[in-house]
Order: structure tokens, then C-alpha cells, then sequence
């Protein structure tokens, strides 16, 4: 592991290194990036004190195959913040994200956040390099909040301090890493991804919910059905056509059924 006090990103520390030849399988952790970046290439807030880890994976398969790493990091990231979180109550968040159905007060929201209460506490990116001989380097990038919340935001969001957790990032990167170990060996170089997949269905925050997609600006709604073995989201719609969704900005409960 490489480990900074701040850095612009660490995804971008990463993909250098891949460049410059890096095996693979290290982790890049910093308490602060001046310069992190979200899904779409949004800006990452990430003051001092919270957690930014990239982990570079070097890899021999199809790109949609890497893609579900964002599977396991989501599935691994969860554990380890059901580990570190309280499990004390179970609670509605503002964008009515209740999926939990009494189970944890964490979910999964697809593609790639973790939510506390309905609120994002986490989230993950994927970078892929294409490099000689067939393989790729990815970037897996996930950033949680441990003592900020970044505001202004059309979402809730929330940070572990502000629900009661005393973990610093030290800690969650501890508990994240070997979670990682877990569910990636489940993934077993692709062979396991059904499982992974199985996995994250369980813990998904709207799963047979009303669910709005904003895709490049277009809104498609209906009820979230499932993810098929791609990772895809397959939402019903009201004439009972299922769509497949590969990419999009997903809103649940109240924001879901506006029109």
C-alpha cells in the first residue's frame, strides 16, 4: 500500500503507474485529494480526514468483464462499512431510498454509491487502461466520507462521524482491504461474477421499487426489477417492456414517481 496525507487523485496515481509498467494488485490510499473526480467526470469532494483508495488490478479478459470489479468493490465496500457503522436503526432517506427491508441501514444504489439511511456515504469509480498483449489496467476508486459530507449536492449525503461512527479512515481502509480480499477471490477472475452479482442483489438499495433514470436526459421510469448477469439495470416499465440500462442517474420513491 502507498500512502499519502494528500494527493490530487488517487485513481490518476494509479493509471501512472500502470503506465509506467506497475504488476498490479497495490493499493493507493490518501487522507485528501485535491483533485478527485466522481462518475461522468463530476468533482470528487474529499477534505482531510476522509478516505480516497484506488486499487490498480491488472487484468487478461474483456472490458465488460472488468467492469463488474465495480460489483465487487460495491459488495466489498459494503461490508466493511456494515463492520465499522452502526446497525442501530433502520431510516427513509430524503430521496425515499428504502430498500432496506429490515435487513441493514446500509445498501448499494447502482451503479456505484453505498447509502447510509438513504443517504450516499460512498462511492466508486472505474478506470480501465488498455495495455499491450491484451490486458487492462483498472483503477478501482472508491472514496467514503469519514468526517465531511460534501454539500449543495440534489442528493443526501452523509459521513460516518455524523451517524455516530468513530472509525477514522485508517481504520476503514483496514476493514475495506479485507473485504476486498474476500469478494474478489468470489470473483475469481470473472468465473465467480455470478455470485458477486447474487450478492450485491441482495444488499441493493430500490430493488422492485419505482425508480427514475435520467439517461443523457432522458427519463425513463418504472419499477427497478433486477440487474441481469452483465451488471445492467432492468427496469419495467409501465407497458411491462423491460429496458436494460447500462449507464444513468437513478432517483427512487417520491422523485421517482414525479412527472
Amino acid at each position: 500500500m502507498l500512502g499519502f496525507d494528500a494527493i490530487g487523485s488517487t485513481n490518476t496515481e494509479a493509471r501512472e503507474a500502470a503506465l509506467a509498467g506497475d504488476p498490479g494488485g497495490v493499493w493507493f490510499a490518501a487522507l485528501q485529494q485535491t483533485e478527485g473526480r466522481g462518475r461522468r467526470g463530476r468533482a470528487w469532494q474529499s477534505p482531510a480526514g476522509n478516505l480516497a483508495a484506488t486499487l490498480l488490478v491488472i487484468l487478461e479478459c474483456e472490458p465488460a468483464l472488468a467492469a463488474t470489479l465495480g460489483f465487487v468493490a460495491g459488495v466489498a465496500l459494503h461490508r466493511a462499512i456494515a463492520k465499522v457503522a452502526p446497525a442501530t436503526h433502520i431510516g427513509i432517506g430524503v430521496d425515499g431510498a428504502d430498500a432496506f427491508n429490515g435487513r441493514s441501514r446500509v445498501a448499494l444504489k447502482w451503479p456505484n454509491d453505498v447509502l447510509v439511511d438513504g443517504a450516499k456515504l460512498a462511492g466508486i469509480l472505474l478506470e480501465a487502461i488498455r495495455l499491450p498483449e491484451g490486458r487492462h489496467a483498472v483503477a478501482v476508486g472508491l472514496g467514503v466520507n469519514i468526517v465531511a459530507a460534501p454539500t449543495g449536492l440534489p442528493y443526501p449525503a452523509t459521513c460516518l462521524s455524523e451517524i455516530g461512527t468513530l472509525a477514522d479512515a485508517e481504520t476503514m481502509f483496514e476493514t475495506l482491504s479485507d473485504s476486498w480480499v474476500e469478494i474478489f477471490g468470489l470473483w475469481n477472475d470473472g468465473r465467480g461474477v455470478a455470485d458477486v452479482l447474487e450478492l450485491w442483489r441482495q444488499l441493493a438499495a430500490g430493488l422492485g421499487a419505482d425508480v427514475a433514470v435520467n439517461r443523457d436526459g432522458v427519463v425513463l421510469r418504472g419499477i427497478f426489477e433486477t440487474i441481469d448477469p452483465g451488471g445492467r439495470l432492468i427496469l419495467r416499465a409501465a407497458d411491462d417492456e423491460r429496458i436494460a440500462i447500462t449507464a444513468g442517474d437513478v432517483h427512487f420513491g417520491v422523485t421517482a414517481t414525479a412527472r
